[in-house]
Order: C-alpha cells, then structure tokens, then sequence
C-alpha cells in the first residue's frame, strides 16, 4: 500500500470514528405512543396535553384545549361570589403565570367522578408554582371540566370550575 492511500485510509477511519457529543445522533426509537404532546382524540390526551403545557409553559398547546366559547369559574372566598371569566381572559392570566413563574408542576391524580359519556369529568390535582426560591405556592384540589368533542373531532374543555384551596 503506498503511503497516501495509507494517510487517506487513516484520515477516513479517524473522521468515521469521530462522534460529536454536542451534536448527537436523533433517537428514533421513541414511538408515537410515547410523545408528550397528545391529538387530544381521547379525554385522557386532554389531561396529557393539559400537563405538557403547564410543565413547559406552553400557552400554545394550552390555548388548544379550550373551546372558543370556554368559561372558568373560581370562588372568591374573600368577597363570597363565584368570578368567572371567559377564553381570552384565561389565555392572559396563563400567559402571565408562566412568565412570572420559574417552574410549575401539575401533577393529576384520581379522577373523583366521570359522565359516560365522558362531557363531565371532576379530578383532584396537586400544583406547585415556583416565583422565585423563597416564593411556592401549593395548590391542591379538583377540577370539574366539562368537555366537548370539537369539529376536528378533538377534546376540548368548554368549562372549567375550580375546586381547589386557592
């Protein structure tokens, strides 16, 4: 063998052997049954993607599970009167704790009660919101969601009234 095929042999063996650890390979073997974000076919992609977007402060995919005519209802404990508030109030008051907050972590628990026809869904929570380190709120409670099937055949949540300790 001469000796510049011998270099060249080298310098393709070297280059072919060389992994650039901060630009790794994409891993494919993650099947969609296994992606963070849901169609939201199913009530439970609705919680699925209910979740992604708190975790990851995406009003984008939160904006995608409210209807266009969504209403939230909260109880203010303080004036003892029910406050309600519609889509674009909501997608504000969102926008503005997933700016203002470091983490948010939103975990479901038990579903206490479901319609068979699933438009109706009660289920408890527990919600950690992170200001800053000397500022966490916890929030525990349940959600009443009432849900309906867009014309895409999506879920979404049409009204949401807050039964939490906040």
């Amino acid at each position: 063998m001469k000796i510049g095929t011998y270099k060249y042999f080298l310098f393709l063996l070297a280059l072919n052997s060389c992994l650039n650890p901060f630009a790794p390979k994409l891993d494919n073997s993650i099947g969609s049954e296994n992606t963070l974000i849901s169609d939201q076919s199913t009530v439970e992609g609705v919680f699925k993607n209910f979740q992604y977007a708190y975790t990851f402060k995406d009003t984008t995919i939160y904006g995608k599970l409210l209807s266009d005519d969504f209403t939230f209802v909260y109880r203010d404990y303080d004036k003892e009167v029910d406050v309600a508030w519609g889509r674009d109030e909501e997608m504000k008051v969102t926008y503005g704790l997933f700016n203002n907050s470091e983490r948010i972590d939103l975990v479901w628990n038990n579903i206490v009660s479901v319609t068979g026809d699933s438009t109706n869904i009660i289920r408890s929570f527990n919600l950690t919101i992170t200001f800053n380190p000397t500022d966490i709120i916890f929030v525990d409670g349940r959600v009443n969601l009432d849900l309906r099937k867009n014309e895409k055949n999506k879920w979404q949540i049409v009204n949401w009234i807050d039964e939490s300790n906040f």
